[in-house]
Protein backbone atom coordinates (compact mmCIF):
# COMPACT_ATOMS: atom_id res chain seq x y z
CA UNK A 1 0.00 0.00 0.00
CA UNK A 2 1.52 3.71 -1.05
CA UNK A 3 0.61 6.84 0.08
CA UNK A 4 1.45 10.07 -0.86
CA UNK A 5 0.90 12.42 2.30
CA UNK A 6 0.71 16.10 2.12
CA UNK A 7 0.82 18.34 4.69
CA UNK A 8 -2.42 21.26 3.89
CA UNK A 9 -3.69 24.49 4.98
CA UNK A 10 -6.83 22.91 3.01
CA UNK A 11 -7.93 20.00 0.48
CA UNK A 12 -11.28 19.15 -1.51
CA UNK A 13 -12.29 16.89 -3.95
CA UNK A 14 -15.15 17.79 -6.50
CA UNK A 15 -16.77 15.50 -8.30
CA UNK A 16 -19.34 16.56 -11.49
CA UNK A 17 -19.39 19.87 -9.88
CA UNK A 18 -19.99 19.27 -6.77
CA UNK A 19 -17.59 18.87 -3.41
CA UNK A 20 -17.80 15.40 -2.10
CA UNK A 21 -15.17 15.82 0.83
CA UNK A 22 -13.31 18.98 2.57
CA UNK A 23 -10.82 19.28 4.91
CA UNK A 24 -9.21 22.34 6.60
CA UNK A 25 -5.39 21.99 8.38
CA UNK A 26 -4.40 18.20 8.12
CA UNK A 27 -3.48 15.77 5.34
CA UNK A 28 -4.46 15.09 1.87
CA UNK A 29 -3.18 11.59 1.12
CA UNK A 30 -3.30 10.06 -1.83
CA UNK A 31 -3.79 5.67 -1.31
CA UNK A 32 -2.80 3.46 -3.79
CA UNK A 33 -3.54 -0.34 -3.07
CA UNK A 34 -1.08 -3.12 -4.64
CA UNK A 35 -1.85 -6.57 -5.04
CA UNK A 36 -1.27 -8.46 -2.44
CA UNK A 37 -2.10 -6.17 0.24
CA UNK A 38 -3.60 -6.66 3.94
CA UNK A 39 -5.42 -5.49 6.99
CA UNK A 40 -1.93 -5.75 8.40
CA UNK A 41 -0.40 -3.35 5.67
CA UNK A 42 -3.22 -0.71 6.55
CA UNK A 43 -2.53 -0.55 9.87
CA UNK A 44 1.18 -0.23 9.34
CA UNK A 45 0.39 2.52 7.39
CA UNK A 46 -2.43 4.56 9.09
CA UNK A 47 0.10 4.30 12.50
CA UNK A 48 3.14 5.72 10.69
CA UNK A 49 0.93 8.29 9.31
CA UNK A 50 -1.12 9.65 11.95
CA UNK A 51 2.14 9.85 13.72
CA UNK A 52 4.37 11.36 11.63
CA UNK A 53 5.28 14.41 13.11
CA UNK A 54 5.95 17.19 10.44
CA UNK A 55 4.02 20.03 11.97
CA UNK A 56 6.01 22.64 13.03
CA UNK A 57 6.65 23.96 16.49
CA UNK A 58 8.00 27.19 17.70
CA UNK A 59 11.27 27.37 16.38
CA UNK A 60 9.74 25.95 13.14
CA UNK A 61 11.03 22.55 13.77
CA UNK A 62 8.73 19.36 12.92
CA UNK A 63 8.00 18.34 16.08
CA UNK A 64 4.00 17.49 16.02
CA UNK A 65 1.91 15.10 14.53
CA UNK A 66 -1.31 14.91 13.08
CA UNK A 67 -2.96 13.52 16.26
CA UNK A 68 -1.10 16.55 18.43
CA UNK A 69 -2.55 19.44 16.34
CA UNK A 70 -5.78 17.97 15.75
CA UNK A 71 -5.78 17.48 12.14
CA UNK A 72 -8.21 16.52 9.85
CA UNK A 73 -7.46 13.97 6.61
CA UNK A 74 -8.80 13.69 3.44
CA UNK A 75 -8.01 10.42 1.55
CA UNK A 76 -8.10 10.50 -2.04
CA UNK A 77 -7.97 6.73 -3.94
CA UNK A 78 -4.90 6.63 -6.27
CA UNK A 79 -4.40 3.55 -8.26
CA UNK A 80 -2.09 4.83 -10.55
CA UNK A 81 0.68 5.32 -7.46
CA UNK A 82 1.43 1.63 -9.19
CA UNK A 83 2.09 2.74 -12.08
CA UNK A 84 4.81 0.74 -14.15
CA UNK A 85 7.02 3.03 -16.68
CA UNK A 86 9.70 0.33 -16.78
CA UNK A 87 9.15 -0.30 -20.76
CA UNK A 88 7.46 1.64 -22.96
CA UNK A 89 5.63 4.91 -23.30
CA UNK A 90 2.29 4.09 -21.43
CA UNK A 91 2.45 2.86 -17.70
CA UNK A 92 1.57 -0.47 -16.89
CA UNK A 93 -1.19 -0.90 -13.57
CA UNK A 94 -0.26 -5.00 -13.31
CA UNK A 95 0.81 -4.77 -9.73
CA UNK A 96 -2.10 -2.24 -8.49
CA UNK A 97 -4.86 -4.51 -7.04
CA UNK A 98 -8.09 -5.82 -8.83
CA UNK A 99 -10.84 -2.63 -8.19
CA UNK A 100 -13.31 -4.86 -5.94
CA UNK A 101 -10.17 -5.91 -3.62
CA UNK A 102 -8.65 -2.57 -3.96
CA UNK A 103 -11.98 -0.75 -2.48
CA UNK A 104 -12.54 -3.17 0.30
CA UNK A 105 -9.34 -2.27 1.52
CA UNK A 106 -9.79 1.38 0.85
CA UNK A 107 -12.70 1.72 2.66
CA UNK A 108 -10.73 -0.29 5.66
CA UNK A 109 -8.06 2.49 5.75
CA UNK A 110 -10.42 5.22 5.95
CA UNK A 111 -12.16 3.35 8.85
CA UNK A 112 -8.75 2.65 10.73
CA UNK A 113 -7.73 6.45 10.37
CA UNK A 114 -11.31 7.21 11.68
CA UNK A 115 -10.62 4.70 14.74
CA UNK A 116 -8.10 7.31 15.78
CA UNK A 117 -10.58 9.97 16.69
CA UNK A 118 -9.85 11.52 13.39
CA UNK A 119 -12.45 13.93 10.88
CA UNK A 120 -12.27 11.76 7.54
CA UNK A 121 -13.43 13.35 4.25
CA UNK A 122 -12.69 11.22 1.09
CA UNK A 123 -13.16 11.33 -2.77
CA UNK A 124 -15.37 8.96 -4.42
CA UNK A 125 -13.77 5.71 -4.89
CA UNK A 126 -12.91 4.92 -8.96
CA UNK A 127 -15.21 7.96 -9.96
CA UNK A 128 -12.83 10.80 -12.06
CA UNK A 129 -11.96 13.74 -9.19
CA UNK A 130 -10.63 16.96 -9.46
CA UNK A 131 -8.45 17.31 -6.22
CA UNK A 132 -7.74 20.78 -4.75
CA UNK A 133 -4.42 20.45 -2.37
CA UNK A 134 -3.28 23.83 -0.71
CA UNK A 135 -0.26 22.21 -0.12
CA UNK A 136 1.46 23.65 3.40
CA UNK A 137 5.25 23.80 2.68
CA UNK A 138 5.08 22.25 0.54
CA UNK A 139 5.93 19.35 2.70
CA UNK A 140 5.47 16.07 0.48
CA UNK A 141 5.72 12.29 2.13
CA UNK A 142 5.41 9.13 0.56
CA UNK A 143 5.23 6.21 2.31
CA UNK A 144 5.42 2.71 1.79
CA UNK A 145 3.33 -0.20 3.69
CA UNK A 146 6.24 -2.79 2.31
CA UNK A 147 9.17 -0.64 3.72
CA UNK A 148 7.54 -0.29 7.71
CA UNK A 149 9.11 -2.91 9.63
Amino acid sequence: MRAVIQRVKESRVVVDGKVVGQIGKGFNILLGVGKGDTEEDIKKLVKKILNLRIFENEEGKFHYSLLDIGGEVLVVSQFTLYANVKKGRRPSFEDAEEPKRAKELYEKFVEEVKSYGVKVETGIFGTMMDVYILNWGPVTIIVDSKELK
